[in-house]
């Protein structure tokens, strides 16, 4: 009995000593700190920060790893310049104010795509085979650990871009077909466990870092026939390095979490079980599929047959309606999430967004289809004003991205998305913030099918919402307008009246087909006839008709636009006293 005694309080001893510093660990099927409590993670991955891919600058279609995107910048600015680049690009892509402002919108944690490059050499760069170390990648490291250590954020780690690159995918781990991968390179693979105990005996006391993601989308064919690994039935050499990974870094750091990805960009794991760590959790990505259980059911048996923690290391790219959908799928079976990316340029469906610099197209159309070469001052101004556009300071914050991600999970009520005042204009794009069904009303609302890709906002403008929003060329505008107006489709608006009154409401429109019509509808009853819009010769040509008597009463009015036929555009409503 005293034996009994003895190993039940050493083990006990032990799990404070790991965890009493209130390190993340595996409970069961469950993500716990370190007072045993819950944890949901809610998390943002910074792509793009130390692994360039092309789609968020917009040269994928040419360009879609880094070294081929460094290669385009060397081109025109010269190494020296491509330098500068890359250090203005660095330095302003997160800072402490990004990580203060995650933290104020509601994210709990960040995954950080990391590339090897930035903490050691390329193997071929070395000297009779000995792994060397830079600076760089360790300090931005420490420097964003200390910034969501202020903030009781957790940091993950996951290593992105591997020595050699982990998957034919190549702008997600800047793969080099000319050059051995990941799979096919001892080498390689003994500098990414190099890299994985020099990480863990740097964060190994450090309750902040979240658990290390250990390789990020594997995406390989060993013996399938599939290039990206989905048909693979062993996945032998994925487990194999993951194993000996965990081994090398459990030598260092007994606290910390290890997350493991399976093939196919994460989700395949046969072959992957049984699991070989008591602290682990299992990873997987989900993009442009539904919404339902039967999407995530296969993960869900993994948790409950390996009792192990799953979490959702990426998911993004797509509208706010998919992603409350997500999200609340997610949290109502207790899995963790980390969205996808914070940073991309005319980014629609992300938290934030980077403005395009003036004549950065004149670049990517060079890059794409040759002809005169920019001068190399002219391109290097537009390069390092791109990287100052990095700023926080100068983008553009998506909150509509960020009111479909943290408050529609939780309620379906409708928040007002600026306020408006009657009498008064209100441009149609102004609309409530909300759910489809509560906010508006839109058929096509987002990407359920990754091999279609379908447009939830087909002008791809100011909000991700799936309402079709495009750039307004009428003389009397906010710059955007509602268009693809379908019929059946509705906005709801908030309007502030100062005294209860009746207006005459100016619907400010154009349309070069027959068709249009709608009416005014509140609290369930129409507050107007329905009207015919009669065409106006061309989308670009713009008329005001005018809905008379409208009576509304004093205070908070939510109104809604019934659109009863499409073929139109819509501006703005104007309300104004009658008289």
């Amino acid at each position: 009995m005293m034996k009994k005694i003895i190993i039940v309080f050493s083990l006990m001893c032990f799990a404070m000593a790991s965890f009493g510093q209130g390190f993340l660990h595996r409970d069961g099927q469950k993500i716990v700190d370190g007072n045993g409590k819950n944890i949901v993670l809610r998390g943002l991955g910074v792509g793009g920060w130390m692994v360039q891919e092309g789609y968020m600058i917009q040269t994928g279609a040419f360009a879609g790893p880094q070294y081929k995107i460094k290669q385009k910048i060397t081109d025109l600015i010269g190494e020296k310049g491509t330098e500068e680049f890359y250090k203005a690009y660095k330095a302003n892509g997160i800072t402490k104010r990004d990580i203060d402002s995650l933290a104020a919108w509601g994210f709990n944690s960040i995954r950080l795509p990391m590339h090897y490059n930035l903490y050691t050499p390329a193997i071929e760069t070395e000297k009779d085979g000995q792994i060397t170390w830079l600076e760089e990648g360790f300090r931005m490291t420490d420097d964003l650990l200390n910034w969501c250590a202020a903030n009781k954020i957790y940091l993950i780690l996951d290593l992105h871009a591997t020595p050699g690159g982990q998957g034919k995918d190549a702008a997600i781990s800047d793969y080099d077909d000319s050059k051995p991968s990941l799979w096919e390179s001892a080498a390689n693979q003994d500098k990414m466990v190099a890299l994985w105990k020099k990480l863990a005996q740097r964060y190994k006391d450090s309750p902040w870092i979240g658990g290390y993601d250990i390789i990020n989308e594997p995406n390989w064919n060993f013996t399938g026939t599939n290039q990206n690994g989905c048909d693979e039935t062993s996945n032998a050499p994925l487990k194999a390095l993951q194993v000996r990974l965990t081994n090398a870094i459990r030598a260092i750091d007994p606290h910390h979490m290890i997350i493991i990805e399976g093939n196919c960009w994460g989700n395949n794991y046969n072959g992957m079980f049984p699991l070989w760590d008591e602290n682990m959790a299992l990873s997987f990505h989900k993009y442009w599929n539904q919404n339902d259980v039967a999407s995530i059911q296969t993960m869900l048996n993994y948790r409950t047959q390996y009792n192990v923690p799953i979490w959702l290391g990426e998911s993004g790219e797509n509208s706010n309606v998919w992603f409350e959908e997500a999200i609340s799928l997610m949290e109502s079976n207790n899995i963790g999430w980390a969205f996808w990316p914070m940073k991309k340029i005319e980014n629609l469906a992300g938290v934030t967004s980077v403005t395009k610099a003036p004549d950065y197209d004149k670049l990517l159309d060079y890059w794409k289809n040759g002809g005169e070469k920019p001068n190399s001052d002219f391109a290097k101004k537009v390069l390092m004003q791109t990287a100052e556009n990095y700023k926080m300071k100068h983008l553009t914050i998506r909150y509509d991205v960020i009111d479909a991600m943290f408050r529609q999970v939780q309620t379906n009520d409708t928040k007002k998305y600026k306020n408006h005042v009657a009498p008064g204009k209100v441009f149609a794009t102004e609309f409530d913030l909300g759910q489809n069904g509560f906010a508006y009303s839109d058929k096509d609302v987002a990407n359920y099918d990754g091999t279609k890709f379908t447009q939830w906002n087909k002008g791809g403008k100011m909000r991700n919402d799936g309402v079709d929003i495009v750039a307004c060329t009428d003389k009397i505008t906010n710059g955007f307008q509602v268009s693809f107006i379908e019929e059946g489709e509705w906005l709801q608006f908030t309007v502030d009246v100062k005294k209860q009154s009746t207006f005459h409401v100016a619907i400010r429109y154009s349309s070069e087909k027959a068709g249009g019509k709608l009416h005014l509808e509140q609290d369930g009853k129409k507050i107007s006839e329905i009207t015919e819009l009669p065409v106006t010769g061309g989308e670009t040509l713009w008329k005001t008709i005018v809905l008379k008597n409208v009576a509304l009463k004093q205070g908070m009015n939510k109104i809604r636009v019934h659109f009863e036929g499409g073929n139109f555009n819509l501006n703005f409503l104007e309300f104004k006293t009658a008289k």
